[in-house]
């Protein structure tokens, strides 16, 4: 039972919302797995600790995350106010949607060390896909040729 668990592959949306690395889905890519800690927020190891796959692969390649972000940004307020216009109503007749708009950049703000972090796992997986034989092709390129 454990060995189907081992040859499992692990979930792509899992390892996005623990922040794993995109190649062996195992390794963390931040420091500190608490985003709320902001001293903290963005240290990422240079390079992944199981796999050694490079975080940031060109200089400056973290600075797309900015449209990831706002993608992430755009939906959530978009889903916030499809619910709350199911569950309240919207009305042009009270301050209804300002009660929305206060609610919803409170929890931006309230979310938004998660979403940066979020971002950065979605755009290195953009570049970097999985491998399930990282480990075979990491013995195969360190072995000392004769």
């Amino acid at each position: 039972m454990c060995a189907e668990k081992k040859d499992q592959k692990p979930g792509y949306i899992w390892s996005l919302l623990h922040h794993k690395c995109a190649r062996c889905r195992a390794g963390n890519m931040f420091q500190t797995k608490n985003a709320y800690r902001l001293k903290y927020l963005l240290k990422m190891y240079d390079k992944c600790p199981v796999c050694d796959q490079r975080m940031e692969i060109e200089v400056g390649f973290y600075y797309g995350t900015g449209y990831v972000s706002y993608a992430l940004t755009v939906a959530f307020s978009v889903t916030t106010f499809v619910a709350w216009w199911v569950l309240i109503g919207m009305s042009v007749h009270d301050n209804r949607f300002f009660w929305w708009l206060g609610l919803n950049i409170t929890l931006l703000v309230m979310l938004q060390p998660f979403l940066m972090r979020l971002s950065r796992a979605i755009w290195l997986s953009f570049f970097v896909r999985y491998n399930a034989n990282w480990q075979a092709e990491k013995e195969n390129t360190s072995a000392p040729e004769l």
